[in-house]
């Protein structure tokens, strides 16, 4: 690639010239800004010191030493302390010609030989269907894997169901109480709605005690501690844990309910997982860390039964292990479960995408596991991501106010067939390709919507910004491709082809060449947004190459082109953006149409 050409040169300069030693990886490229002329440029400050010249004249010596060496190097311009290269244009069209027919251009091949990066995303509870803050764990979670391989890292997807606790109790005792023995047959929900439906049951009759207590002049802290439905949901939680059979066969039936319900909206979602792991098989392990680190002294007892690991001395506090009836926490399935993975995958790395309100959990499980003497304790990395929020506030669960994923999916499918009809562009499709369409742009409009923001930062959804055929949005970028792809069909019927090379020495016009350069731009993008767990960073690169690409082709004739090399470097110019979009859109588990 040119860039790395470019480096080499001007660090073989650097030496020649003034005697320094800089490595070529040292040197600093930039793309040159808009208002100046050139494509990548140098600053010199750094060197100006050591070479005793002013900024300028080490500037002009090194783009002089540069030219002269890089054959693809068309000309030069200092302005200051910046050296501007600009590229010849035989070296974009090249390009173009090199990589037209790369159906996988962008994307590397997973190097063999290297272990796993395991990425856990998902990890829903069994207490309620997924919603819209789901949506942003399993997209997020779905999309950093399909980036690290496209980066050629090799990757497992996992999923750790949170199948049993104190929250699956608290639907199973309101099940039992309220429930006259609905079923998802019996109702017709789907099984995760009827037991996030009892969920939420719980909570209103639990308020209703407390509020009980409260009114008798008990503090509420307490009230909260003493209210009946409490206290038998965690006598039911501690039955499970011993291994009574109503208990356990009662919460096999719900969870089979739930895993029902999960299943029919990852398919939706279109996401999925190479293994699923289950907390009730997991915490065992976890149980049995913590005998291990009370046996080396690092983890202590309380007089009450309970086990802590005392990290003051790491800046932290006390941590809860066991409670004083002996049942474990998340903490404790969490050590067992990544033993049981670093065991199973001697993973590279173990990365769990979970939001930024568990950012202390995640420091305590990387403390506490080295603490226990495992050295790969610094493989686990934290993807912490901000909450997604409504126009009108926060979701909560237990009160029944999430936005849930089926309602929302749904939704988005109606809008997109308002939105092609609107627009007219499915007159010409069967109903039943129009439904896939609808679907097609409804999942690429959520999807985009929510993977072009930072992991990092919180945002706000809003659907009817996200589904638009104009602007930064999913179906902006299918409906190009939808047309990219029309001009090439139209280009191939019309007998050209593709595989041919071009003739003759091409001049670019700025648009072209601003396709192009995007172009080039993707293999450092993939891999910049890997390394950053970032696929804000690609989202972002594939409107900048669709609206780059509809800006050349509303001023550029490529099928009327009379001139038959540039015809032809055009349409093959076509495809490539083709391609690149498709890659990148994969990468974000996005499905780009063929037409529209």
């Amino acid at each position: 690639m040119i860039e790395q050409s470019l480096q080499q040169a001007v660090a073989d300069a650097l030496k020649r010239l003034y005697g320094m030693e800089v490595a070529a990886g040292d040197v600093v490229l930039q793309t040159t800004k808009k208002e100046f002329t050139g494509d990548y440029t140098v600053v010199v400050f750094p060197y100006v010191k050591q070479a005793r010249k002013s900024p300028e004249k080490v500037a002009d010596e090194l783009g002089a030493a540069v030219k002269e060496s890089v054959a693809e190097v068309a000309e030069y311009n200092v302005i200051k302390g910046f050296l501007n290269f600009v590229v010849d244009d035989s070296y974009w069209t090249g390009f173009v010609a090199d990589k037209a027919e790369d159906d996988s251009f962008g994307l590397k091949k997973v190097r063999e030989g290297e272990n796993p990066v395991v990425v856990e995303y998902s990890s829903p509870n069994t207490n309620k269907p997924l919603h819209l803050g789901h949506i942003r764990n399993n997209l997020l979670g779905w999309s950093v894997s399909e980036l690290l391989a496209a980066n050629g890292s090799s990757v497992k997807k996992v999923n750790l169901v949170n199948d049993r606790g104190i929250h699956i109790c608290k639907s199973m005792l309101a099940w039992l109480r309220y429930g006259n023995g609905e079923t998802p047959e019996s109702s017709g929900m789907k099984g995760d709605h009827l037991v996030g439906k009892y969920y939420v049951e719980f909570d209103k009759h639990y308020k209703e005690e407390i509020g009980q207590l409260v009114a008798q002049g008990m503090d509420e802290e307490e009230a909260k501690k003493q209210a009946p439905l409490m206290q038998e949901a965690q006598q039911m939680l501690k039955r499970w844990e011993e291994g009574d059979k109503e208990i356990r066969d009662l919460w096999t039936k719900m969870n089979g309910w739930v895993y029902a319900g999960f299943d029919e909206t990852y398919r939706k979602l279109g996401v999925g997982f190479d293994k699923i792991y289950y907390e009730s098989n997991t915490y065992l392990l976890g149980k049995e860390l913590v005998q291990k680190g009370l046996d080396m002294g690092v983890l202590f007892r309380k007089e009450d039964g309970s086990v802590w690991c005392d990290l003051t001395g790491d800046g932290l506090d006390q941590k809860l292990l066991l409670r004083r009836d002996g049942t474990s926490v998340y903490m404790t399935q969490d050590l067992g479960t990544a033993l049981l993975r670093h065991n199973e995958f001697g993973a590279e790395r173990l990365i769990y995408v979970v939001g930024n309100e568990q950012d202390y959990h995640f420091k305590v499980l990387k403390l506490i596991l080295g603490k226990l003497g495992f050295d790969w304790a610094d493989k686990v990395y934290h993807l912490s991501y901000g909450m997604v929020e409504l126009p009108n506030g926060k979701m909560k669960s237990r009160e029944g106010t999430v936005v849930d994923a089926d309602d929302l999916i749904a939704e988005m499918e109606v809008t997109a067939e308002e939105m092609c009809r609107d627009h007219g562009k499915n007159d010409d499709m069967s109903a039943e390709q129009q439904k896939e369409l609808y679907h097609i742009l409804a999942l690429g409009a959520l999807k985009y919507f929510i993977l072009k923001v930072d992991p990092t930062k919180n945002m706000l959804f809003n659907p009817a910004e996200s589904i638009d055929f104009n602007g930064n949005t999913g179906p902006f970028i299918q409906y190009t491709h939808a047309r990219i792809r029309s001009i090439v069909r139209k280009a191939e019927e019309q007998g050209m082809d593709l595989q041919a090379a071009t003739t003759g020495r091409l001049a670019l016009t700025d648009k072209e060449r601003a396709v192009v350069k995007s172009l080039h731009d993707m293999p450092g993008v993939v891999a910049s947004a890997a390394e950053n767990y970032s696929p804000a960073m690609v989202a972002n690169y594939a409107y900048d190459l669709a609206k780059n690409f509809n800006s050349f082709y509303q001023d550029t004739p490529i099928l009327r082109e009379t001139d038959e090399s540039l015809r032809l470097f055009r349409v093959k110019l076509c495809s490539l953006v083709s391609y690149a979009l498709k890659n990148a859109m994969h990468i974000l588990g996005i499905e780009v149409p063929e037409r529209m």
